[in-house]
């Protein structure tokens, strides 16, 4: 997979491999995806979740095959097809498909919720939905999937543990994650680690919407001080959120810290150049507290 494919900066865009599971039409991100490769022989791990095909090392990396068939009830993949190897959450993944059937560049703006589509097993893990021609697209919410066989893997709360007990600390702090068990996770490590004053939103356009508001009440500075936004979203990225902020005269200086999943070296580079004051990798949610801590000054 040529990672170049990836898109200019801030256009709130993506590109989705579409693959087939049966004869259902589904889409990952791009940038979450290192390359296709045919399916080879796993060696099963015991007393590993059910959809855990097992481990297998190409070129002596070992990587943990998923049936994605499994993940979705649609009972058990055959030997055969291709793996999506993927890179996020800091993990190297093998999704097992049927098949692969191109990419494409769509727009979040045009990409439909997933709830008033699809009213079964697909609803909880998808990202959204893309209409292409008579067909739907489903994008899958790959971390939600990895998060329901292993919940550890999504968000490491037990490094916030220690933090219990913090001076009660009333920074306005503003969220924006799609997955609402990460929002969930998210708001309650940060809880724990002191913050009370924080207002969560599903996407960036929800949080642009509400700093926008702020802006032009005047109540910014109480409202909000510090962004923490995912980057794949619906209606509008984080990417795009974060140049909208640092190309505004009157909120450049709002700190914005990007806390994806996605966070490779292109991803860097892109949150870099617009202007990301941190960037952070899921599911380091210690880690987040910290850095958020020392770019608003905080003493605790």
């Amino acid at each position: 997979m040529d990672t170049k494919i990836l898109l200019e900066n801030g256009t709130n865009e993506l590109e989705i491999l579409e693959f087939l599971l049966g004869d259902r039409h589904y889409g990952i991100n791009v940038a979450k995806v290192r390359e296709i490769i045919t399916y080879q022989e796993v060696t099963p791990v015991p007393h590993a979740h059910p959809s855990i095909e097992g481990i297998f090392m190409p070129r002596g990396t070992m990587i943990t095959a998923v049936d994605l068939k499994s993940c979705l009830q649609m009972g058990e993949s055959k030997p055969g097809g291709l793996f999506i190897i993927t890179n996020f959450n800091s993990l190297d993944l093998a999704f097992h498909v049927d098949s692969v059937l191109g990419i494409q560049r769509v727009s979040w703006a045009d990409i439909m919720k997933p709830s008033a589509t699809i009213a079964n097993v697909e609803d909880g893990v998808s990202t959204g939905i893309v209409k292409k021609g008579d067909k739907l697209v489903i994008i899958l919410d790959f971390e939600k999937i990895i998060a329901d066989i292993n919940p550890e893997i999504a968000i490491k709360v037990a490094d916030v543990e220690a933090l219990a007990g913090r001076s009660r600390i009333d920074v306005p702090l503003l969220i924006a994650e799609d997955s609402a068990l990460l929002n969930k996770l998210i708001v309650q490590s940060l809880e724990t680690a002191g913050y009370t004053h924080l207002t969560h939103t599903e996407n960036g356009q929800q949080a642009w919407d509400l700093i926008c508001k702020w802006k032009e009440e005047g109540t910014l500075k109480q409202n909000v001080q510090c962004v923490i936004t995912d980057i794949e979203m619906p209606v509008m990225d984080g990417h795009h959120l974060t140049k909208l902020i640092k190309t505004d005269e009157n909120l450049k200086d709002l700190m914005v810290v990007i806390f994806s999943s996605m966070i490779n070296d292109d991803l860097r580079r892109k949150g870099e150049q617009l202007g990301a004051d941190a960037q952070l990798t899921k599911p380091e949610i210690g880690s987040l507290v910290s850095t958020v801590d020392k770019l608003l000054g905080v003493v605790c």
